[in-house]
């Protein structure tokens, strides 16, 4: 479409008040407003992705203390790895996302 074509175009959106007299003085409000065809489609995955990132808002927040307390044993050398344990982390992680992804 042209938007010259849209210059010499009357405004859409009207309003009026209109007040009745007598007992029951009412306010009436009329819009007259055009009918577009224009739509917004949002897709399955934009769905999904909200759906993930209100339940990752959700989420409880990084414990820095506890972050900091890790940082420094591993630079003290104290922090040992159990390889059976973090196994089992990834694992759980895993499926945690399968199941935020089929919640979605």
């Amino acid at each position: 479409m042209d938007i010259k074509q849209l210059q010499n175009q009357p405004r859409v959106n009207t309003n009026s008040v209109t007040r009745s007299s007598g007992k029951a003085e009412q306010d009436t409000e009329t819009s007259s407003v055009a009918n577009n065809d224009d739509s917004v489609v949002v897709s399955a995955q934009a769905q999904q992705l909200q759906g993930m990132q209100s339940k990752i808002a959700s989420m409880p927040d990084v414990d820095m203390k506890k972050v900091a307390e890790i940082k420094q044993a591993i630079s003290e050398g104290r922090y040992k790895v159990d390889p059976e344990k973090l196994a089992n982390n990834i694992a759980q992680f895993e499926s945690n996302m399968v199941d935020l992804d089929q919640d979605s």
